[in-house]
C-alpha cells in the first residue's frame, strides 16, 4: 500500500506547476501571490484534490482548466498546485471515456443523445463544426448532465480519498518521529567536583 501511495504522490508531483510557472501565466499570476493558496495543509490538500477533479472533468478544455481550477480555489482556500496537477486526469487518452460515459448516463436519466454519432465523430476526426452541430442538437443536455454527476462524484470522492491519505502519511511521519533514537546524555565524569554551600559566619 506504501509503494502505490509514494508512486501517486510522485506522479501528482511531476503534474504540479511551480509557482514560477504560475506566476509567468498572465491569467493566474495574481493568484501566485497569495501564499495561503500554496501551503499544503489537511484542510487545502482536500480541497485542492476536490477542485481539481470537478474542474477537470466538467470543464473538458485545455488551458480552461488550469485557470478555472486556480478561480475556485480562492473562495474555498484549496492548494492551486495540487488542484491543477488533477486537471491532468483529463486527457486525450482519458477524455473519450468521460465522454461516453457523460453521454450514457444523461440518456440513463431521460436524456436523448445519439453514442453511436459520438464515435463516429470521434473515429472519423471530424472538426469543431461537426461537434458543434451535434452539441447543438440534443446531445447537449445528456452531455452537461453527465459530465455534472461524474465531476460532482470524483471531487467528492476524490476529498475524501486525499484526505485519509493526508492523515495516513501525517501519520506516518509522525511515527517514524516517535521512533527514532533519542540522543544518548553523557555520563556525569567521576572526577566532577561538587561545590559545598559557602557557611556564613
Amino acid at each position: 500500500m506504501s509503494g502505490i501511495l509514494s508512486r501517486l504522490g510522485a506522479f501528482l508531483h511531476r503534474q504540479m506547476p511551480t509557482h514560477a510557472e504560475l506566476e509567468a501565466n498572465r491569467l493566474t499570476a495574481p493568484f501566485a501571490r497569495r501564499q495561503e493558496l500554496f501551503r499544503f495543509t489537511r484542510r487545502s490538500v482536500p480541497r485542492g484534490v476536490a477542485v481539481g477533479l470537478l474542474i477537470g472533468i466538467f470543464a473538458l478544455i485545455p488551458g480552461v482548466q488550469i485557470v478555472g481550477a486556480a478561480l475556485m480555489c480562492v473562495p474555498v482556500r484549496g492548494n492551486i498546485p495540487l488542484a491543477a496537477a488533477m486537471t491532468f486526469l483529463s486527457n486525450p487518452a482519458t477524455t473519450p471515456l468521460i465522454l461516453a460515459a457523460s453521454i450514457w448516463l444523461g440518456n440513463r436519466m431521460g436524456f436523448h443523445a445519439d453514442l453511436s454519432t459520438f464515435s463516429a465523430l470521434y473515429e472519423s476526426g471530424a472538426g469543431l463544426g461537426a461537434w458543434g452541430r451535434w452539441l447543438l442538437s440534443d446531445a447537449a443536455p445528456a452531455l452537461v448532465f453527465g459530465l455534472f454527476v461524474i465531476s460532482t462524484v470524483a471531487a467528492a470522492v476524490g476529498y475524501l480519498l486525499s484526505s485519509w491519505f493526508w492523515r495516513h502519511w501525517i501519520g506516518r511521519k509522525h511515527r517514524a518521529r516517535g521512533l527514532r533514537p533519542l540522543r544518548a546524555v553523557p555520563p556525569a565524569s567521576d572526577e566532577a567536583v561538587i561545590a559545598e554551600p559557602e557557611q556564613v559566619a
